[in-house]
């Protein structure tokens, strides 16, 4: 059997930020064909701050967990900060995750960067460092 940390158990059980926001500024929907998992990731940008950041995920508890905890690290960050996020620290922030489960994240960071990506089409603007999202990682992730 898997050992989970308690904070994934924390996060899977009792997630933060599911839902949706109506007229987002962003949204992001990734998945993984070869699990199933989708992602999909709602952001709220004001003046280059992420005020709100909700999910809604079709998966496994290690990939609710990660969606969990990426929206609450996303939160309140400047849109540079965001896109920092990347799966090590929603892993790190997790206390970790076990190797068969690591794809989760890199879930997470793909629909957090896919919101982004999304306000930055609609609002004209380059986010430096920002590259076109895939809509299913295992194109980025063949080694998983």
């Amino acid at each position: 059997m898997m050992e989970y940390s308690d904070k994934v158990m924390e996060h899977f059980m009792n997630p933060k930020n599911v839902g949706e926001i109506e007229n987002a500024s962003g949204v992001g929907t990734v998945g993984n064909a070869k699990c199933g998992d989708i992602m999909k990731v709602y952001i709220t940008v004001e003046n280059d701050v992420i005020k709100d950041a909700k999910f809604k995920t079709f998966g496994c508890g290690a990939a609710i967990a990660t969606s969990s905890m990426a929206t609450e690290l996303i939160k309140g960050k400047n849109i540079q900060q965001a896109l920092e996020i990347t799966n090590k620290t929603v892993m790190e922030a997790l206390d970790g995750l076990p190797p068969v489960k690591v794809h989760c994240s890199c879930l997470a960071e793909e629909a957090l960067h896919a919101a982004l990506w999304d306000y930055a089409q609609k609002n004209n603007i380059i986010i430096e460092g920002l590259e076109k999202p895939v809509e299913d990682i295992e194109q980025l992730h063949e080694n998983l």
